[in-house]
């Protein structure tokens, strides 16, 4: 087998799926990874469809069950918190209760898989990729840190806003679609004394607004809090205290309890802010490297099919590689050819999703919208058949 050392860049889903699937294969994998570690907080996140059988194909399947995020139900507020409906059957972060999905916070299913990958994969946390150039013989990379090595592969598994995507492929505006729309992620402690339980608060006249979800035995919970932009805001992704005041301000005077859950987010640890996007690409490689997951061909939250587009991704591309003994021009293709309808549909099912949260709120500002054809949720998630390698 040739070009058995690999690169991935990023260490959150896709990056230490794939390192499982490559290291199960035979190939020598290194991950690196800008924070100092695996990556804390994040949304509650959902494996559904083929990527449950890839989760049971490692062998990780019980796991991510047993450390599910648990939900009876939700309630939809008005400004002053009275309840306007509550469900038993479905939530708005998970969907229908009784699927065979599995809703899981992201941190938690980050290690899980960074477990299963085992002590053999080599991580560099606190470093990126700064410069990279390829030849007939390999990636010569150099690290922000300094130091320089040369891997056969690199895949980009860093997300929307991927750093190997820009190096390799150009500027982000390329590739970029925004949705118009903006949400902040953050953990803090359970006020509210909710059980099991999730409460959103639709602003009046917006598809958004935020609500909370108790995580980790109700000692916790995960706040969203969100708004609407149709135009993309230009700020910094690094600074988090600028992306802290944007979001404070678009929701000042909000109603219910939105003024003292933006409190807790100034001291928040792993304060999360961005807009819902898709990434569009002719292609998702470039000679020796490939983009993998939300770096490559991102649904948005929309979708709630990112994770497992990930994790599907990752075993397609190893099980490619393994097909063609290392051939990365043989893998690379194999692993469009594979893909691309199944990403195609779930990222217009997104765009779906979106037109029945907008007329939703048209309907309840009167307004006479066009007549949505929504497509059927379960029929795109499950379409992509998981083959053998």
């Amino acid at each position: 087998m040739e070009n058995t050392k690999v690169l991935i860049s990023g260490a959150s889903i896709g990056g230490p799926a794939l390192a499982y699937w490559l290291k199960r294969y035979g190939f020598d994998v290194t991950i690196v990874e800008v924070t100092d570690g695996l990556r804390a907080g994040g949304q509650a996140i959902d494996v559904r469809g083929p990527a449950l059988e890839v989760a049971e194909r490692m062998g990780v399947l019980n796991r991510i069950r047993e450390e599910r995020v648990e939900m009876r139900g939700m309630s939809m507020v008005d400004g002053d918190g009275k309840e306007l409906y509550r469900s038993e059957e479905h939530t708005i972060t998970s969907g229908d209760l009784d699927s065979p999905d599995i809703e899981i916070l992201r941190d938690d299913l980050s290690r899980i898989l960074a477990d299963a990958a085992g002590d053999g994969v080599e991580y560099l946390f606190g470093d990126s990729i700064a410069a990279l150039e390829q030849d007939d013989d390999g990636v010569h990379v150099t690290f922000r840190s300094g130091t320089t090595r040369t891997f056969d592969l690199v895949v980009g598994a860093d997300g929307a806003h991927s750093n190997t995507r820009r190096l390799v492929f150009g500027p982000e505006e390329r590739f970029i679609s925004h949705l118009g729309t903006y949400l902040g992620v953050w953990t803090a402690p359970n006020f509210l004394g909710l059980d099991r339980w999730q409460v959103f608060h639709q602003m009046p006249g917006s598809s958004w607004g935020g609500g909370v979800m108790s995580v980790r035995g109700n000692e916790e919970v995960r706040v969203y809090l969100g708004f609407e932009s149709e135009q993309p805001i230009d700020y910094d992704y690094r600074d988090f205290a600028a992306q802290k005041k944007i979001l404070a301000d678009a929701l000042e005077g909000g109603g219910w309890e939105l003024p003292r859950l933006l409190d807790t987010m100034w001291d928040a640890p792993d304060f999360h802010f961005d807009s819902m996007a898709q990434i569009h690409m002719d292609s998702w490689s470039e000679g020796r490297v490939v983009l993998l997951g939300d770096a490559g061909y991102c649904g948005s939250p929309l979708s709630g099919q990112g994770t497992s587009m990930a994790m599907v991704g990752a075993y397609v591309l190893a099980g490619e590689l393994k097909a063609a003994d290392g051939d990365h021009r043989a893998a690379f293709a194999g692993y469009e050819r594979e893909l691309r309808g199944y990403v195609a549909a779930n990222q217009q099912l997104a765009l779906t999703n979106k037109a029945r949260v907008d007329a939703q709120r048209d309907a309840q500002m009167g307004v006479e919208t066009e007549v949505v054809d929504f497509q059927d949720f379960g029929e795109i998630v499950n379409a992509f058949t998981v083959k053998d390698y």
